[in-house]
């Protein structure tokens, strides 16, 4: 799978996970809020701050009812109209994320919003309940950006569909996130290894857009997976009024969440197995060796009486333990002292 870069960020399985905070619709109206939000994100050290950009109109039929997990009486239509962030805050959140050295992205639920948006962010995020909105993803691709597109709610065949689409329409910066659709989503749930499946069936890096509580266990699992990006909820406080604030995360939690990220990709370093500089002191004091256990005169036979495989500490080492049954029965070309390591010179 190829890598390429979001703004500044290489992305791709051997680089640093693309970690997205993501604040949707909970600036509640109040572009100071939203400014809040970036705060909060860039302090945490996320990479990208992710807002939502919609019209109702243009996402459901006016006459929707209502959905029961969002907990509110209001039909839906009226609540995703209340929560639409004005297109003119867009070049204002873009340039203080500028400030703040971190991407700006907002996810468009619409050609309209994409319009609006496509000169200030560096990629798309495809939400799950559009990644089969095939016109939209073929008007994305028109627009020659990397796209990360989430996959809730739908099979993995009609992810193939998405996949393919987006493929045959020139696009190959992409990222395919494993997602459930669910506010929030149990750990029993998140199903992280679906990471692993979309990397192999599509040969893409993949990652996470997680819904669930806990702020470190699924994210660092997905990094432990080779998740490209991860993407979480965040808000200033859980008892705020919206929808998405209850399964958001709350500041402390959102820099436990990057520091773990990070504290897990230092931990699964890069593979290759060798001496550590930090060993170095140990691999010469504590692996064993053969050595004297006793004085042995020049011409004295080695047995297990005289020669015994131990540590050195600040002996020198004699030899490897898997010469030790060659030496035994040979004898002693010089004289050798209690304690020092037997070498191949001390072996007539």
């Amino acid at each position: 799978m190829a890598e390429f870069r979001i703004g500044d960020h290489p992305i791709g399985p051997n680089e640093p996970t693309y970690v997205i905070a993501e604040a949707g619709s909970n600036h509640n109206g109040d572009l100071e809020l939203a400014k809040e939000l970036i705060d909060v994100a860039a302090d945490a050290g996320a990479d990208a701050v992710k807002f939502q950009t919609f019209r109702a109109e243009d996402m459901y039929v006016q006459e929707s009812g209502e959905v029961e997990y969002l907990d509110d009486e209001r039909p839906i239509y009226e609540i995703i109209e209340s929560m639409e962030m004005p297109y003119e805050w867009i070049p204002k959140l873009h340039d203080y994320c500028h400030e703040r050295s971190v991407d700006f992205l907002s996810t468009p639920f619409d050609e309209r919003s994409a319009a609006e948006l496509e000169e200030y962010v560096p990629a798309w995020k495809v939400a799950s309940y559009t990644s089969s909105h095939i016109p939209f993803l073929e008007y994305l691709a028109d627009t020659d950006k990397p796209i990360i597109m989430s996959t809730g709610a739908h099979e993995l065949n009609e992810v193939a569909d998405s996949v393919s689409v987006l493929r045959d329409s020139g696009v190959s910066d992409l990222v395919v996130l494993q997602c459930a659709a669910a506010y929030p989503t149990p750990l029993s749930e998140i199903n992280v290894r679906v990471i692993e499946t979309l990397q192999e069936e599509f040969n893409v890096s993949s990652g996470l857009s997680d819904h669930t509580l806990d702020p470190i266990t699924a994210p660092s699992a997905a990094v432990s997976l080779g998740a490209a990006v991860v993407e979480k909820h965040f808000t200033l406080d859980k008892t705020m009024e919206g929808p998405d604030h209850q399964f958001a995360l709350e500041p402390d939690n959102l820099d436990r969440m990057v520091s773990a990220i990070r504290d897990t990709e230092a931990a699964l370093g890069t593979g290759e197995k060798h001496i550590l500089e930090v060993e170095e002191e140990l691999y010469e004091k504590a692996r064993r060796a053969v050595h004297a256990i006793r004085d042995i005169e020049a011409r004295d036979e080695f047995t297990t009486e005289n020669v015994k495989i131990l540590r050195p500490g600040e002996k020198d080492a004699g030899l490897d333990p898997k010469f030790y049954g060659e030496i035994l029965g040979e004898t002693a070309a010089r004289d050798v002292q209690k304690g020092d390591g037997i070498q191949w010179d001390d072996v007539r």
